[in-house]
């Protein structure tokens, strides 16, 4: 027996391969059904039957049985206008394959349509019945059931299908939820095999990527109110944002309204093939819950002509029409007596004429197909065919499984080993349009053909989100742990949900979120880096000290008496103390080595850029106390001239106390850019703190750079001021490139770059300033003379 999931929802399940009387082998009934037959909706005699099961009725009159009576039959109510359309592509069908010269000349088929009117329990009975009528053959192609279990052909031998099975869109489904970075999601699902099956699947798969699921909720639109609010209460009191809704068509109507109800809105809806691109669940009053959703939809298709033959529905002309009468009368409001042979179906506008399914049209269209080719090939056809057939049904099954070919509109079809066609959807995605009505916009495709990595294709910039939103929405139970930290399952739930607590001393996390033990380094760069950068601070330090022992054996020459000695001197004191003050950026950084780092590299480079602009001060006040009649030197002796280093020194003291007291430098483990090594290195603490002292070096070498070209042309033999500008020049350069470099310098490279940029504007200001006189003092001894200084004054 065939599972009984959608017959009653989506109509037809099954096309039914059924031989007239002439083809069996006996004429006598071996068996009976009990009760009244069952008489088809639609009928046309030929020379071989089809035979086709509909829902053309959605739901049938309860009536309670006394169990004293035989039970009435079925009243079947309210008309299913999708299954009328499925029946007239099986029409359609037919008629071309009756007009056609290619495929089973001679040979008219006929068919027998049935009507299950919703009811499980009738699609047993006309199925029954249809195997007892003198038929020995008895196979199904189905457009509509998709449930992965019928593609087990030990228990369903004769079953065949012109819809991908569930298997593939399950796992497309998974694959779909992972692409997005959902990893904590809710379901529900239609409780019969469709959604049972399709979610265990589902579930399965992602299972395997790393997808857990909060909850998953089995639903059918006959539950009872308290079901229906219970997952209401289940849904609003869950953290996950996005629920995955392996439901069919109808048992989702009743979902959405329940929804809206609740005002449920917020929440990414994932669909399946049921619903996902089906209209009038679009069309549903609340549909606006759904705005958003993503999912799987069977591909588009086109075939040629079956749009107008729907519509030209003719009841007057119909063999077997009463199903088209029926149909007639209520789409016009009238009996058919009252007809006047004029009504146009094409003006009326209803669901009878909404295309969005014509992808399942084409299954029914292709599933008669089959069976046509099929009976082409054991029949025996040339010009025309025999009227005998093989008897045996295993062969005109084997047959069936291996029939491959293209309709008019190029499309291939053909049956793997399981009875099932080639796995292919569209993902579809709801835009809510300015009207309010609901767009498909297809932003994807998933190929089952393909390799795993290159199934699922998306467009993601072409997505729109519950909400109306353009980001894609975030469903995690918890979130990604931060480097330096490891999971910790949280005491029974999924191993989705888990804390994130801090690793042991010496380990950092690795890329399965684990603590493990790695390599720590201190050493802001490498081993030989290290070694160039602390030779050139020693290099420094001692050219300052030659520099300084060379002034002072010459400290009674007029170079070096000219422009105030005791700045020069103190000047060379600064430099020798800023090469040092490199010498504390290397080595395991603690609490106080992190303070003086950086305390000590903005004290004594404020001190030295102080000295140099008071050298330049003294400059331009000794170019201007020549001039008659001015006492400029007299107001700025040396006295002033250290007040000013002083004045200016402190206020760079006032700034680190502040930046000390209020957020200090720290020690810091640099887990960020490395995950095999843990790097030592000092925090700013307060980044303000440190860009302030940084900001007041500039300040103060601009103001000393401006200065200094004022004063480079001032006519003086022992004018430094020309030196002191190419020397600034350098200095800004420097520390002008250091800024967007130590920025975009990770981890220990920013303290390297630092390093670097204190060292260079060093050598820059010890050797623009002071070798040019050590040359004079040294080498051109007699430039070096009073006599030579006022000539050239002169």
């Amino acid at each position: 027996m065939l599972p009984t999931q959608r017959w009653s929802e989506q109509g037809l399940a099954l096309l039914q391969l059924l031989l007239v009387a002439s083809f069996s082998k006996s004429e006598e009934r071996v068996c009976s059904l009990m009760g009244e037959p069952e008489e088809p909706q639609l009928f046309k005699t030929g020379d071989i039957i089809l035979g086709g099961i509909f829902s053309f009725h959605s739901t049938f009159k309860t009536v309670e049985s006394t169990y004293v009576h035989r039970p009435l039959p079925l009243q079947c109510i309210s008309l299913n206008f999708r299954a009328i359309q499925y029946a007239q592509v099986m029409l359609f069908a037919i008629e071309e394959i009756n007009n056609s010269t290619d495929i089973l000349p001679g040979i008219k088929l006929g068919y027998k349509l049935y009507d299950l009117c919703g009811s499980i329990a009738r699609s047993y009975k006309v199925t029954s019945f249809l195997n007892i009528q003198n038929l020995y053959i008895f196979l199904y192609v189905s457009h509509f059931a998709t449930c992965a279990c019928l593609s087990n052909k030990v228990r369903y031998p004769s079953f065949l299908r012109t819809i991908p099975s569930d298997y593939y869109q399950s796992r497309a489904l998974a694959q779909m939820v992972k692409h997005f970075g959902w990893t904590w999601v809710g379901a529900i699902r239609s409780n019969d095999d469709y959604g049972n099956n399709g979610m265990a699947i589902f579930i399965d798969t992602a299972t395997e990527l790393g997808i857990c699921l909060e909850y998953s909720l089995p639903f059918i639109r006959t539950d009872p109110p308290e079901q229906k609010q219970k997952i209401i209460e289940t849904i609003k009191g869950s953290t996950s944002k996005v629920i995955i809704a392996f439901v069919n068509h109808m048992d989702m109507d009743v979902l959405i309204e329940e929804f809206a109800h609740h005002n449920l809105t917020g929440y990414q809806w994932v669909g399946t093939e049921s619903w996902i691109s089906d209209s009038q669940n679009a069309q549903a009053k609340g549909h606006y819950i759904l705005d958003g959703s993503i999912g799987l939809a069977i591909r588009k298709a086109h075939v040629t002509g079956l749009r107008e033959f729907i519509l030209d529905v003719k009841p007057l002309n119909s063999s077997g029409n009463k199903l088209f009468i029926e149909f007639w009368e209520k789409t016009f409001e009238k009996t058919l007596k009252q007809c006047t042979g004029y009504e146009d179906l094409t003006q009326i506008k209803n669901s009878f004429h909404d295309m969005s399914l014509m992808p399942i049209f084409n299954n029914v269209y292709k599933a008669v197909y089959a069976v046509a080719h099929t009976l082409h090939t054991i029949i025996g056809c040339g010009d025309t065919c025999s009227n005998t057939i093989a008897s045996d049904p295993q062969v005109i099954l084997q047959h069936l499984k291996k029939i491959r070919f293209k309709t008019k509109d190029g499309e291939e079809v053909y049956f793997n080993q399981y009875g099932d066609p080639a796995a292919k959807y569209d993902i579809i995605n709801w835009q809510p349009k300015k009207d309010g009505s609901v767009e498909f916009v297809t932003v994807g495709l998933f190929d089952a053909s393909l390799p795993e990595e290159k199934q699922l294709h998306i467009d993601n910039l072409t997505l729109t989100w519950a909400n109306n939103s353009k980001q894609v929405p975030i469903s995690v139970c918890s979130g990604t742990c931060a480097l330096g930290t490891r999971k910790v399952l949280q005491k029974g739930k999924p191993v989705c949900c888990y804390d994130c607590i801090p690793c042991a001393e010496g380990e950092v996390s690795n890329k399965t979120d684990e603590c493990e033990k790695k390599e720590t380094e201190f050493l802001s760069y490498t081993e030989i880096m290290g070694t160039i950068l602390t030779l050139s601070s020693l290099l420094g330090a001692c050219l300052t000290a030659t520099v300084a022992f060379i002034f002072f054996r010459h400290r009674n020459t007029p170079i070096v008496k000219a422009n105030n000695s005791e700045l020069s001197f103190l000047l060379l004191f600064s430099l020798t103390l800023c090469f040092l003050c490199s010498l504390t950026f290397i080595g395991r950084p603690s609490d106080w080595s992190c303070i003086f780092r950086h305390t000590a590299f903005g004290i004594t480079f404020v001190l030295c850029i102080s000295c140099v602009l008071g050298k330049t001060l003294a400059v331009l006040m000794a170019f201007k106390a020549t001039l008659p009649g001015s006492n400029l030197m007299k107001w700025f002796g040396p006295r002033r001239q250290r007040i000013v280093v002083l004045a200016f020194t402190f206020i760079q003291v006032v700034i680190c106390i502040v930046w000390v007291t209020a957020n200090p430098p720290y020690p810091f483990k640099n887990l960020r850019h490395f995950k095999d090594k843990i790097i030592l290195e000092c925090a700013l603490g307060s980044p303000i703190g440190f860009w302030a002292v940084l900001g007041y070096i500039g300040l103060l070498a601009m103001l000393c750079f401006i200065l200094a070209i004022l004063a480079r042309k001032l006519p003086d033999n022992f004018n430094e001021a020309k030196f002191i500008t190419f020397s600034m020049l350098i200095f800004c350069a420097v520390w002008m490139t250091f800024i967007p470099a130590y920025v975009s310098s990770p981890g220990k490279f920013s303290v390297a770059v630092e390093i670097f940029a204190i060292l260079a504007s060093s050598f820059g200001l010890l050797f623009c300033i002071f070798v040019p006189k050590c040359y004079i003092i040294l080498l051109k001894p007699e430039r070096n003379t009073k006599k030579n200084m006022m000539e050239k004054k002169s």
